[in-house]
This record gives structure tokens, C-alpha cells and sequence, in this order.
């Protein structure tokens, strides 16, 4: 798989420098590529310094949250291994004065040991250092020491508020361990991460998610089957509300790095309307915060709500990769401007129009996958679900059109496709049907009224017969359409066969695409007209 690096020895660095090119609140302290760790450069050492890190490939934990509010310094490892002891007490030299520094580390051997002795060498240079370890990761209960995950975000903001206030270093101690106590954490995933250099492991199999893993990647609880986002969450729910809980909370919904935002929303919206949504007051995220390379997957974690962790969670901070905490609610509607409301038509009965329209909704569900695999070849692959997506739509309105009469019925029609369906297809759709209402009002036939539609789709979209659109099938077809059905599905067939000789497209996305891409390939477009035509009885 190829991956945006040069080689495996210089990513990290190169990373840091590409980091601080955008601060001038940071710095890295010389010493590449053996020490890595990030500093502000305007701290004040009459307070407490707060030092963590580990492996590398977490960003923006831990270099992204250096800086007022939060992190003191970060010391950077290489991809997935804990810094070396000199690296850890470099940045506790560096950052620590007389109010002393708290060691913040995830529970991981090769950490716990390197920050430990860094910590005991720091002691001995006569500064006081205190250490705790963060161990919120709850997939495992028989493992003897649980691992540290994205909960450490909420130590690091805890621990870095009060020592911004000026707190002393045992009571930043004491509240870094109070959230650790409290503080618990469960990720899933739908594949493994892949190490730069290194061969993607396909542990995950087809259908599968990995429930509880780490964020090295490594195996979780169980793999359960994929379903979906809703499942998910509830999955995941089930785990967390094993731990008995009760009272208020505040999440942070975490993308371990490969998740699309798209579906960070949607996790985060099946989370608000979860079991658990009655105890949730804030949220922090969705956002990658502690990752895990690629892994498409996320994390949640949760620590009871006080007086205390609100206000300290709530303080501002400097490092832009913190979202903030923000209080939940139920999404605000406001209604649509004047003239854009859903103008109602007046419903009336007709049996076999009501089939008719019915069959031709399921024709094109049922296509979906096929027409979505078929524009992937040339466009964006979402023909087939924009079609169904619109169709489902109507078929579940068909008693409230006015199917008696056509003329309103195209109308009603055009109106229903310009607010469900998306795309240039719902527009130029909505005006053919439009179109096709105002031709039926001056007395023309199924067959001139369509035509008639067509005339103004080709107006204004300014597609032609043979620009490779659905064009090709349909002006055929309505074409052959007064010599019967049959006439017309074989011409909307001809025409859609013909869009694969056509390698340049001149309307559409497919404009845009090399003619090899093209080549051999219906127009999804065209090829749904003419799936339609032949599905009909």
C-alpha cells in the first residue's frame, strides 16, 4: 500500500518539523533523530510541567497537544515504540523547575519503564517528579493491567488546566489520578492499521468488526458481525454500560484515523439517540485525537461529570487539535423560508397508475448495487443509490398523489423529485416531469408529454444524443414509444449498448474521465432507462 512518506528512518522527524513549521508556541529540542520531544517555548517554569508521550503514529496525540492548557512537552517515539529513556528525561530537563513535573503515560511495558527510569534519573538531577499511568482501555478484563487508549486525552486536559491555574504538583498528581479511576474506554474497527513499511495484516475478515482493539492494533475481545452504525454503537454501549454506570458523563468520540467524518457523524448521532443518551451532558469530538495510523474504526470514553471536571474540562487551550467539550442537545429545525415549503397536491385514487408507478420504483431498487457499481467506472459510483434512494421516496408517498389526473400527477412528481432526490439527476428529473405536466395540461399523451420533457431537460442541461447521458436511451425510447413498449425498451436498449463505443463524454461527470475508463462501459445513466423499460411488464 502506498502511504505519503519517504522512509521509515526520517517519517517521524520529518513529521515534527512539518508540526512546528506551523507554530511559533512550539519547539523541538536538538538531538535527531535519537530524541524527539516537542516543547512550548512559553512556558513558565514556576508552574508544574505535564510530560507525556510514546510511539509515534497516534497524531495528534501527543505532539498536536502541546501547549497552553495542556501539554508541557511530548516526547515522541518511533512508529508504535516507546522513546528512549534519554528522549523522556531531555524533556523533563527541559521543561521542569522548582513546582516540579507530572509524567502522564499509557499503560504499556516499554513506556512505563522508559518514562519510570527517566523519572528516577530526573530525581536524582534534584527535581520533583511524580508519574501516573492511564490504564481506561476496559476490552480485556482478565488482562492484569489494562492498556491506556484515547482516555488519556481527558487526563492530559484535567492535569493541564490545573497546572495552567497554577495548582501544585500534588494536587495536579491527585487529579490526573482521580480521572484515571474514573475514566473508561472502548474502541471497534472494521480493518487492522497498516505500519508504514510493512504489509497491511487482514486479521479482520469480510463482514466483521473488531470489538475492544488496541491501538498498535492489536486483536481485540472478539470479532462480531458488521451491520451497521446503529449495531455498532450498541455494541460498544453494552460493553461501557457493563461497568455499572450512573449519574452524568461527558464523551469523547475518537477516530482512530481512517474513519470518514461522514461516519464519525453518524456514530455520533446513533450515540445521542443510544440507552446511554440520558446520562451524556458534553461531548468531546468527534475528532481523530488519539489514533491509530489508518484504522478505520473509533473509540469512546467516558468520565462521570463534576463540578470540577466541567470547569476544568471547559478551559480554553491553545493547541487547535483539542475540539472542546460542548453541551448536547437535540438538533435545532427551523422551518423552510417562504416558497420552498412542500406544497401538498391534492390526492386522488387510480389503481393502476398506483401499480404502474409502484413497479417502476421497485425496477430501479432493485438495480441500485449494479448501477452504483457501473458509475464507479466512470463517475462518483452513486447512480444506483441516488435513483433507489428517490424512488423508495416516492413509492412511499404514492397515496398522497394526486393520481387521477396526469397533469397534476407530473407536476406532483417534479415537485417530490426536486426535494428528494439528489444531484443534477433530481434536477434535470424534476424539470422533465415538470415539463412533461405542462405539455399534458394543453391536451398532448403520455408519449408528447414526455417528449415534451425531454425537449426541456436537453434545453437546459445542454446534453445531446450521443454525450454519453441517460439521453441516449431515453430520446430513443420515447421515440419508438407510440409502436408499443416493446418497440420502446429494445431503442433504449440499443442507445444504452451505444454509450460504451463512446469514449469522450461531453456532459456529466464522466466528461472528465480518460477515454480507457470509458471504453466498453454503459453510461449508468442511460443503462438505468433502459433497465427500466425492460423491467416493466
Amino acid at each position: 500500500m502506498n502511504q505519503f512518506f519517504n522512509t521509515k528512518e526520517t517519517l517521524v522527524t520529518e513529521a515534527v518539523d512539518g508540526l512546528l513549521g506551523s507554530s511559533d508556541k512550539l519547539a523541538r529540542l536538538d538531538g535527531y533523530p535519537h530524541i524527539k520531544v516537542v516543547v512550548r517555548t512559553d512556558w513558565d517554569k514556576s508552574k508544574v510541567a505535564l510530560v507525556s508521550g510514546g510511539g509515534s503514529g497516534h497524531e495528534p496525540a501527543h505532539a498536536g497537544f502541546v501547549g497552553q492548557g495542556l501539554l508541557t512537552a511530548a516526547v515522541c517515539g518511533d512508529v508504535f515504540a516507546s522513546p528512549s529513556v534519554d528522549a523522556v528525561l531531555a524533556g523533563i530537563l527541559a521543561v521542569t523547575g522548582k513546582a516540579g513535573c507530572l509524567l502522564i503515560v499509557k499503560n504499556y511495558t516499554g513506556d512505563r519503564l522508559n518514562f519510570g527510569l527517566a523519572a528516577e534519573r530526573a530525581r536524582a538531577f534534584g527535581l520533583e517528579v511524580n508519574m501516573v499511568v492511564v490504564d481506561d482501555d476496559i476490552a480485556l478484563p482478565d488482562l492484569p493491567q489494562a492498556r491506556g487508549v484515547a482516555g488519556t486525552l481527558f487526563v492530559h486536559k484535567v492535569a493541564g488546566a490545573l497546572a495552567e491555574q497554577g495548582a501544585s504538583l500534588q494536587e495536579v498528581s491527585d487529579a490526573a489520578q482521580g480521572v484515571i479511576k474514573e475514566v473508561i474506554s472502548i474502541g471497534m474497527s472494521l480493518n487492522t492499521c497498516t505500519i508504514p513499511g510493512s504489509p497491511k495484516e487482514e486479521r479482520i475478515g469480510e463482514g466483521m468488526a473488531e470489538l475492544g482493539l488496541g491501538i498498535h492494533g492489536e486483536p481485540g475481545v472478539e470479532q462480531v458481525e458488521f451491520i451497521g452504525a446503529e449495531k455498532a454503537i450498541t455494541q460498544v454501549i453494552d460493553k461501557l454500560a457493563a461497568k455499572q454506570l450512573s449519574g452524568d458523563y461527558v464523551a469523547l468520540v475518537n477516530n482512530l484515523g481512517g474513519a470518514t467524518p461522514l461516519e464519525m457523524s453518524i456514530l455520533t448521532n446513533e450515540l445521542l439517540n443510544s440507552s446511554l443518551a440520558k446520562n451524556l451532558m458534553y461531548i468531546v469530538g468527534p475528532a481523530q485525537l488519539m489514533t491509530s495510523l489508518d484504522m478505520r474504526g473509533f473509540s469512546i470514553s467516558l468520565l462521570p461529570l463534576t463540578d470540577t471536571n466541567r470547569s476544568l474540562l471547559a478551559a480554553d487551550v491553545m493547541p487547535v487539535a483539542w475540539p472542546g467539550m460542548q453541551a448536547l442537545h437535540s438538533p435545532k429545525v427551523l422551518p423552510l423560508p417562504d416558497g420552498l415549503s412542500p406544497i401538498k397536491a391534492v390526492p386522488s385514487a387510480n389503481d393502476e397508475r398506483k401499480a404502474f408507478i409502484s413497479q417502476c420504483c421497485d425496477i430501479l431498487i432493485s438495480h441500485e448495487k449494479a448501477l452504483n457499481a457501473l458509475d464507479a467506472r466512470s463517475g462518483d459510483g452513486d447512480t444506483g443509490s441516488t435513483l433507489a434512494s428517490a424512488a423508495r421516496a416516492m413509492k412511499s408517498s404514492l397515496d398522497e398523489l394526486p393520481l387521477a389526473d396526469m397533469t397534476q400527477l407530473y407536476r406532483a412528481m417534479g415537485m417530490q423529485l426536486s426535494q428528494t432526490m439528489g444531484g443534477s439527476s433530481g434536477v434535470l428529473l424534476a424539470i422533465f416531469f415538470a415539463a412533461a405536466g405542462d405539455a399534458s395540461a394543453t391536451g398532448q399523451d403520455a408519449a408528447g408529454s414526455l417528449t415534451a420533457g425531454l425537449e426541456r431537460i436537453q434545453q437546459v442541461g445542454g446534453a445531446r444524443p450521443g454525450d454519453r447521458t441517460m439521453i441516449d436511451a431515453l430520446k430513443p425510447a420515447l421515440e419508438a414509444l407510440p409502436d408499443g413498449l416493446g418497440a420502446a425498451r429494445k431503442a433504449a436498449r440499443d442507445g444504452a449498448d451505444f454509450t460504451s463505443t463512446i469514449v469522450r463524454a461531453k456532459a456529466g461527470r464522466a466528461s472528465y474521465i480518460s477515454a480507457d475508463k470509458l471504453k466498453g462501459h454503459n453510461d449508468p445513466g442511460a443503462e438505468a432507462i433502459a433497465l427500466l423499460l425492460e423491467g416493466l411488464d
